[in-house]
């Protein structure tokens, strides 16, 4: 039997809670909640297709390449074989597989050959979610998770990584700050994307500021 959107979707949320339990706290299904409500309020304007928003917004993360020995392709086949259980167009499932493989900020360091208003919608979504206070947050647990230094003054940024280089960094976390974070804004593909990221980006600036003074112990 032929399932309508909302049965897809309810179907497809509790496959994404069951499969991150237990996943880094910044990319759990808290983190794929936000990036999902934020893709449904963006398309509101974008009028991209609703049920291939919510699904790649959903499975974006189901199995993010950086938790997978670096396999950029598990996270579209996992999503592919997921839709293919639901028995959707081939045509839908290819456009959200798409989405998935190009969706992230190292992906953008390569070579892009795939655009779509839908694309647009959700990686904003998820680009917003990484800055912010939620996004300051994101990157310190993530740090964290990977014994990084908060910060060290001798280690300058490098801004002018490439895809593999970013892949393969063990950096500080501040420095991720100025290697991708304070990027976004100007990367953003919609004009509620960039309105949203404009006030995020200035909490930020606001941030380091005062982690900088608080270092020095100034303040």
């Amino acid at each position: 039997m032929e399932l309508n959107t909302d049965e897809i979707i309810e179907k497809t949320v509790a496959f994404v809670k069951e499969t991150l339990a237990g996943a880094e706290a910044g990319h759990d299904w808290f983190h794929i909640e936000r990036v999902y409500k934020s893709a449904l309020n963006i398309n509101k304007a974008e009028q991209g297709d609703h049920l291939i928003v919510a699904l790649a917004a959903l499975l974006h993360d189901i199995a993010d390449s950086k938790f997978n020995n670096g396999d950029e392709e598990i996270g579209p086949i996992t999503a592919g074989n997921f839709l293919r259980t639901l028995l959707l167009k081939e045509e839908t499932i290819l456009h959200v597989q798409q989405i998935i493989r190009n969706l992230s900020y190292k992906a953008s360091l390569g070579h892009i050959t795939f655009y779509s208003k839908e694309l647009d919608v959700v990686q904003d979504a998820d680009r917003l979610d990484a800055i912010g206070a939620i996004g300051i947050a994101r990157a310190f647990t993530y740090g964290g998770f990977k014994n990084r230094l908060m910060y060290d003054p001798a280690i300058v940024p490098d801004l002018n990584m490439s895809k593999e280089a970013y892949k393969n960094t063990t950096a500080p976390t501040i420095n991720h700050f100025y290697e991708k974070l304070l990027r976004l804004k100007d990367l953003m593909k919609t004009a509620e994307g960039r309105k949203i990221a404009g006030q995020r980006h200035d909490f930020m600036l606001h941030y380091l500021d005062q982690f900088y003074k608080e270092w020095e112990g100034l303040i």
